[in-house]
């Protein structure tokens, strides 16, 4: 049996990874009405980077990122290009709802739940709501440096990030890092941004990380009602206060896990200066057209 799912109960959180994005699906899933789905590296199927991230290694100057799929969007032969889209959209399609409403068919707690996946692979955000306009797209921003500054914690020896595919950097490939996930942020910044001013106005909020460490239930209850979910404040205020960076037991918090901190602004004093230099080589022109350079105090990263 052909399985659905509504597009007006369907979200997303979109933006760049080390953004609060798991912290923020924890707490909207403490809502009776979500199912929340985690993870499902859609964008790293089906926009899969180009060059590798070996290439900020090796190559005598950095190249420009792209995915492959805008390579070869134009090439007959690969699956997904744009001669063909009218065969493979609606079974992809097809394919996710199938994949989703599966989940939400064994989770759900309500008859009809809000469905918000968080998809880590943002940089096929625009792809992903041509195939679901009707869906609701939360748009969840950080400064991209302190993104940078928590990758580079995550691959640190002992680390979290080691047991998921990551290995530990050494100090000398510490600069390709930064160059990397720097360039990794700002590419996907600028997908999602261009996906969240086509989709329409009713259906989209834009959050940034900042606020939501400032005013948590706040920028909450935004999130709520671009959802269409109906939470009274006092509940948003009691979801806020359990997942708060206070509320996490001092052994599942620090350094090496994958709840760091809730500070902004660590990049300042965990980063070097030349390390510095690098990140607003890359992505200045964007930290300047969001009101980032001057943004972050300095903090705990």
């Amino acid at each position: 049996m052909e399985r659905s799912l509504d597009e007006d109960r369907l979200a997303w959180i979109f933006g760049s990874s080390r953004s609060g994005s798991t912290w923020l699906l924890r707490m909207l899933s403490s809502l009776e009405a979500v199912v929340p789905i985690d993870d499902p590296h859609l964008g790293h199927h089906l926009g899969v980077w180009r060059p590798i991230s070996l290439a900020w290694a090796t190559a005598e100057h950095p190249p420009e990122l792209t995915t492959l799929d805008r390579i070869k969007h134009d090439k007959d032969g690969y699956f997904f290009c744009d001669r063909y889209r009218d065969a493979w959209e609606p079974a992809l399609r097809r394919l996710i709802v199938e994949r989703f409403a599966a989940q939400a068919a064994d989770t759900a707690r309500v008859p009809e739940p809000v469905v918000v996946v968080k998809e880590p692979g943002s940089h096929v955000a625009g792809l992903l709501l041509d195939l679901f306009p009707g869906s609701r797209l939360v748009f969840l921003l950080r400064d991209g440096r302190d993104v940078v500054d928590s990758w580079l914690a995550a691959y640190r020896r002992g680390s979290w990030a080691l047991d998921e595919g990551a290995f530990p950097v050494t100090d000398e490939g510490r600069e390709a890092l930064v160059r990397w996930q720097a360039s990794v942020w700002a590419y996907r910044t600028e997908v999602v941004q261009r996906a969240y001013e086509r989709h329409p106005a009713d259906r989209r909020v834009l959050v940034r990380y900042e606020d939501l460490v400032r005013d948590t239930a706040g920028e909450l209850a935004r999130v709520c009602a671009c959802l269409g979910l109906d939470a009274a404040p006092e509940r948003l205020a009691e979801v806020a206060a359990a997942h708060a960076y206070e509320a996490v037991p001092p052994e599942a918090k620090g350094e090496r896990k994958e709840i760091r901190s809730a500070r902004p602004g660590g990049w300042r004093d965990n980063l070097t200066p030349d390390e510095h230099a690098v990140m607003h080589e890359v992505m200045g022109a964007k930290l300047a057209e969001l009101g980032y350079l001057d943004a972050a105090p300095v903090g705990s990263g």
